[in-house]
């Protein structure tokens, strides 16, 4: 039985306790109860959420857990962690085979000096903030979590979910991690080296014309897609439709498609179902060179290196 010990801050974020939702379903038949989820608090009893709900709480106590979770708050500044949570957090950092935090949650962990030399992510609002306040943790603000060691961090209350299916692939195997994304209906088990930001929410047309341009980029990236192409499904010439694309969406054209295209191509590297050849040219790319240099560009890596990491991550979480 994996105990977890699920520290709720005060003024919590109810989204947060979503992530339970997976070790509850993994206690589902035919498997059984595999988790035991304690919630915890300083003083125990009820702590209230930031939308003025109430959840009961047992005490902090015994610090020796399988998993410990902090939970998130909502402040875009943050406070400064309560010093009875950053203490306790010390003490099951001893005791506890892993430490992992929900978006803000990461603040604590810190706090802790557990992720000073260590990687880390939270939710990218925060991470300027987290950087000038931790100098000595490798802040990475685009991932949707990271795994260094026995600590684990996540990005927005909704990365918690990926977070817990990463612990849950951990603990019982990817089959079960993948039975749970299922039950939970979730279209995408996302690694942890995935993106925050989807391409599509740098773009926001505010005409129907932009937004049939971008959905038809998006159906068809294996194609060239030409300035007059992508014209003539806005019913513009090519000048009017480049400066209302630029004027919607803040940028070009071709930034918009290598962006969409880089999109889809880390996506199914990261699936692993392709060769590389074969993703560059159903993206659109072309080429395997072509797409590298796209790659190194956007990432800063080449699109094998993504898939190395991508295959190790079911059981490490890198």
């Amino acid at each position: 039985m994996h105990r977890i010990g699920f520290i709720v801050p005060k003024r919590f974020q109810m989204m947060s306790l979503a992530a339970l939702t997976v070790f509850e379903i993994a206690n589902m038949p035919p498997r059984g109860a595999c988790y035991e989820v304690h919630l915890l608090s300083e003083h125990g009893g009820p702590v209230v959420s930031s939308g003025g709900m109430r959840l009961e709480t047992e005490v902090f106590g015994d610090p020796a857990f399988d998993t410990v979770i902090v939970g998130s708050i909502t402040e875009m500044k943050m406070p400064a962690p309560d010093a009875a949570v950053v203490a306790f957090v010390k003490k099951a950092a001893k005791a506890s085979r892993r430490i992992t935090s929900i978006c803000s949650g990461a603040f604590v962990l810190a706090e802790a000096g557990l992720l000073d030399g260590r990687r880390a992510t939270m939710h990218w609002a925060h991470a300027s903030e987290f950087r000038a306040r931790f100098p000595n943790v490798r802040t990475e603000e685009d991932r949707i979590f990271v795994n260094d060691g026995p600590f684990w961090t996540s990005a927005g209350m909704t990365a918690g979910i990926d977070l817990a299916l990463a612990l849950l692939d951990n603990d019982l195997g990817p089959d079960a991690a993948k039975m749970v994304a299922r039950l939970l209906v979730m279209n995408q088990r996302r690694l942890g080296g995935q993106m925050q930001h989807s391409a599509l929410l740098d773009m926001t047309p505010k005409s129907d014309r932009i937004e049939r341009v971008v959905a038809h980029i998006r159906r068809n990236l294996r194609n060239p897609l030409t300035i007059e192409e992508l014209a003539e499904v806005a019913n513009l010439s090519p000048r009017q439709f480049s400066r209302a694309f630029v004027a919607e969406t803040g940028q070009s054209p071709a930034k918009a498609v290598e962006q969409l295209r880089l999109e889809a191509a880390r996506f199914m590297i990261e699936q692993g179902r392709h060769t590389i050849n074969v993703v560059a040219q159903e993206t659109g790319f072309a080429d395997r060179e072509r797409m590298r240099r796209a790659f190194v560009r956007t990432y800063g890596v080449p699109a094998d290196i993504l898939r190395r990491s991508a295959r190790a991550e079911p059981a490490t979480g890198n």
